[in-house]
């Protein structure tokens, strides 16, 4: 018998997985990965939801040298601008992060050890890519008895056809795949939650962007 997985902000987390300027050229519809991440975060403030960035192994510019444009897009590993500097520290996520991993999963000794302070039961997880750094960590979320809830409007790969075929490898594996904007009101659950006024606002301030995220990466693929 299946098993309903409640969330619960105090015990639930955001992962943003390796979202990097890096990869801006490369991964399918980047930009609707991103604008979903950008929700997630803003979202996360108003909702009082951890927050915790990887970046995977990124590369800087040999000192003294200032890239150009091209490079800046394509070789140094800077994570892509997101609201994280909104999200106060230790409070809503610790200074450490973003981290740099070289381990393609995010679960890393250092997140074991927050995830475990947090006391955190559910983890909701975007990023890229979905079927090598999404999907490990998916995998050793699950491993260790923690909820894992993917958002298919926020996850994306180089190559677009192997996002359905990991999605369906992490269903099938016990994550919950879901979308950015139903995982919100799930964690709301009640129009008279606190944030009730300030999450719809978020939602419609997003309305266009979601529309296009869901159409671009979720569109078609039949997971």
């Amino acid at each position: 018998m299946s098993r309903i997985h409640r969330l619960v902000p105090s015990k639930t987390a955001f992962f943003a997985c390796d979202l990097q300027e890096r990869f801006r050229l490369i991964v399918h519809s980047y930009p609707s990965v991103l604008k979903t991440a950008e929700k997630m975060v803003k979202a996360a403030l108003i909702m009082e939801c951890p927050v915790i960035a990887s970046q995977q192994a990124p590369r800087a510019a040999p000192p003294g040298e200032n890239p150009d444009a091209s490079m800046a897009l394509v070789d140094i590993g800077e994570t892509v601008p997101l609201p994280l500097h909104e999200l106060p520290s230790p409070i809503l996520r610790p200074s450490w992060v973003p981290f740099v991993k070289t381990k393609f999963s995010m679960v890393v000794p250092e997140v074991e050890k927050q995830l475990k302070e947090w006391d955190t039961k559910s983890v909701v997880l975007f990023g890229i890519e979905t079927h090598v750094c999404v999907l490990q960590t998916a995998f050793d979320l699950l491993e260790r008895g923690i909820d894992v809830h993917v958002l298919a409007d926020g996850t994306s790969s180089a190559n677009g056809d192997e996002v359905g075929l990991a999605i369906k490898r992490m269903r099938d594996s016990g994550a919950q795949i879901t979308t950015s904007e139903s995982i919100l009101y799930q964690i709301m659950r009640d129009s008279a939650h606190p944030g009730f006024k300030a999450l719809t606002g978020l939602i419609r301030e997003y309305d266009d962007s979601t529309r296009d995220s869901l159409q671009h990466l979720i569109g078609g693929r039949g997971f």
